[in-house]
């Protein structure tokens, strides 16, 4: 299983890329093998200002469809629109092609209840 060690992660199983003021937020490699093949992600917050914990949007499975939770308080300001024609990154390319959503988050100390590598493999049990 794939967990790059630059990325910090959620109980969730999101994964959070910090680039300055700006985070740009998926499904990890474990979130799109259990959910399967995915055939659809929406995401209609864009422009919104969300509180961590807070729905974002969903990604639909063949089987079954999750929502999405904001790792972080702040203002969507961008959708991957990749992947409304090919929802199948996620699972193809979930740390890169794949991603979601970027925002640009609002408490900085909001980053430190994220989960570095190896606490999210504890969580995995690997």
């Amino acid at each position: 299983m794939n967990i790059p060690q630059d990325l910090k992660y959620t109980k969730d199983h999101e994964w959070v890329r910090i680039e300055g003021d700006t985070a740009t937020i998926g499904i990890t490699d474990f979130a799109q093998g259990e959910l399967g093949d995915i055939v659809y992600v929406e995401v209609e917050t864009v422009d919104e200002t969300l509180d961590r914990e807070e729905v974002f949007g969903t990604v639909e499975a063949v089987k079954t469809v999750s929502d999405l939770y904001l790792p972080l308080s702040g203002e969507i300001i961008e959708f991957n629109e990749s992947l409304e024609d090919e929802p199948e990154k996620v699972n193809s390319d979930p740390y890169g092609e794949g991603w979601m959503i970027k925002i640009k988050f609002s408490d900085e100390s909001q980053l430190e209840d994220l989960l570095n590598p190896d606490s999210y493999k504890e969580i995995l049990g690997s």
